[in-house]
């Protein structure tokens, strides 16, 4: 009987020379660390799906790893951002490749895509914006596609923040948040 396939392919489903060449002969696209049929149109479900089978339950993506499956960067980041919610009080092993912290989520900040929860793209530009070390026109481009890709605007994500109380880094999102108005 034939095996049916996942929309995204690893190294559980063909050996790596097996995924080379299917690469190769035009079969597939990269994933990030996976492959995808042809036939599998790539956007936020096939991304999140890639990166599903690779972390540990219960860590949900965020930052610029959500802004990737989002579609608002090209390539996803050489360390996975990550998040537990801090009512789940949960440790795991995990290794260099992930950033993981613990965060408060509203039931509204996250959406499951491909068996994985995934910040919304009005939570990622916020956590973009609140804590990303350095800003650059790099940031702003990906916040600005974040904000187009959910239909939100900047006053969207100002009313957001003033729902809480003390938000830390609540002033320079703002500001930064400014420099991302569509043209």
């Amino acid at each position: 009987m034939p095996r049916i396939l996942t929309a995204v392919l690893t190294a559980d489903d063909f050996d790596p020379a097996e995924l080379s060449a299917i690469l190769l002969d035009g079969e597939a696209y990269r994933v990030g660390d996976t492959v995808a049929p042809l036939d599998e149109v790539p956007g936020p479900l096939v991304r999140a799906t890639a990166l599903a089978g690779q972390l540990p339950p219960r860590l949900i993506a965020e930052q610029h790893t959500a802004a990737w499956i989002w579609g608002a960067q090209p390539r996803p980041p050489v360390r996975h951002e990550l998040c537990a919610d801090i009512s789940w009080r949960t440790r795991s092993a995990l290794d260099a490749l992930l950033s993981v912290r613990e965060v408060v989520l509203r039931n509204e900040d996250t959406v499951t895509l491909g068996g994985l929860e995934v910040t919304t793209p009005l939570r990622t530009a916020i956590d973009l914006a609140r804590f990303v070390a350095e800003w650059t026109d790099n940031e702003t481009t990906v916040v600005r596609e974040l904000l187009a890709i959910g239909g939100i605007g900047t006053a969207d994500c100002a009313t957001w923040m003033n729902r809480g109380r003390n938000l830390p880094g609540k002033r320079q999102a703002l500001q930064r948040l400014s420099l991302c108005e569509p043209n």
